[in-house]
């Protein structure tokens, strides 16, 4: 009996020193954690100790390790730059500088301008030319002096010419401009970015040009890429000696425009189109040569194109009945493109209200007679 106990005593002996060498693992992986904490904390406690970096631009790097830069105030000097940073340097990058003798101890991304990042920037377009209807002979002409060169840019430097480097598109509003440079942009597999000519007009000297600096920098970097100005007229209207200080800096941002399309550093994979509803007041100097090479002028659809507009449409919505498309373009003639997308629309309002998933030929008829009514209404008060 006694040596029953003695054995149950060794054995409660036996577990409890187990449960206490594990509690020891425990405790020392737990105490090895928190010293890694703690030093991780001390590091950065220390880091944030240290006095900040004045952030410098790169002029010239001298053969001797020593590197010319430009101080934020506007000096310029001649410092050290850490050994292993020395052969990164190039001039024009931006640099972090020690405060006590200005020696170069970082390298800083490249600054680009956040509103450059802000325009709308589409990677893949799945707009195709199937989506675009009536326009044949300007879709022709976009496949040749913008699909063709970003697709094929070898092509050329064999041939030793320089594709077209821009293109206007101009015509009335709502004929399709934008639906084009997007299906181009898709059709070659490039990034689309939707400029806005307003938006590259700034309130202070210089931020204008900056801008369209980015922008460019933006698409080289995403190329192939497309830039599409969109109201290109805001920005590049012809130039009159005003005076006032509004209108120079609208011309210092035509200035880099022009500069960017035709300056030294080559658009390789990279397109620029432009659109604008009024060609008569564009700058002679954004139309020569080697820049806007091409200009494509986009009409209001006519009896054919309008039909084929309605059958884009269409496709994508559902129907019921017949749909007679001659019908529909001989009842919209003077209608763009858009307002027969806004005519499909309002049809489909129409079922939706009359809790109908379809709509019917006669939807799109009562929403072409809404639609006239309001546009002859809207141009005469009286109408109606």
């Amino acid at each position: 009996m006694e040596d029953f106990r003695e054995e149950s005593n060794s054995t409660d002996l036996q577990r409890r020193i187990q449960e206490l060498e594990s509690e020891r693992v425990k405790l020392e992986t737990h105490a090895f954690n928190l010293q890694r904490q703690y030093t991780r904390l001390l590091r950065e406690f220390q880091r944030l100790k240290q006095p900040p970096l004045i952030v410098g631009t790169v002029l010239e790097v001298l053969p001797d390790g020593l590197v010319i830069v430009r101080h934020p105030n506007g000096n310029e000097f001649v410092v050290p730059a850490l050994s292993n940073l020395l052969p990164h340097l190039r001039p024009g990058i931006r640099v972090g500088m020690s405060q006590q003798n200005l020696a170069i101890v970082s390298i800083l991304p490249d600054y680009k301008d956040v509103r450059a990042r802000a325009f709308e920037v589409v990677e893949k377009p799945k707009v195709r030319y199937s989506d675009v209807g009536g326009l044949e002979h300007q879709i022709q002409e976009l496949r040749d002096v913008v699909e063709l060169p970003l697709k094929n840019p070898d092509l050329f430097k064999e041939l030793g010419i320089e594709p077209p480097k821009g293109v206007l598109l101009y015509g009335p509003p709502g004929t399709g401009k934008t639906l084009l440079a997007k299906a181009v942009a898709g059709e070659s597999n490039a990034t689309f970015i939707h400029v806005v000519g307003s938006e590259l007009v700034q309130k202070f000297i210089g931020e204008g040009a900056k801008l369209v600096r980015d922008v460019f920098k933006l698409a080289r970097e995403r190329a192939p890429s497309i830039i599409f100005i969109d109201e290109i007229d805001a920005i590049a209207g012809r130039r009159v000696d005003t005076g006032s200080g509004g209108d120079r800096e609208v011309h210092r941002t035509l200035i880099q425009l022009l500069a960017e399309l035709d300056g030294f550093r080559p658009l390789e994979g990279v397109a620029v189109i432009a659109a604008t509803n009024r060609v008569d007041i564009i700058d002679p100097a954004l139309l020569r040569p080697g820049r806007f090479d091409r200009l494509i002028y986009v009409p209001l659809p006519d009896l054919r194109a309008r039909e084929e507009i309605f059958r884009v449409h269409l496709s994508r919505v559902k129907k019921k009945g017949r749909m007679d498309y001659r019908r529909l373009a001989s009842l919209t003639q003077g209608f763009s493109g858009a307002d027969i997308r806004a005519v499909v629309t309002e049809a489909g309002m129409m079922a939706a209200k009359e809790g109908r998933n379809y709509i019917t030929m006669e939807d799109l008829e009562r929403a072409i007679r809404k639609f006239y009514f309001e546009e002859r209404r809207e141009h005469n008060p009286h109408f109606g």
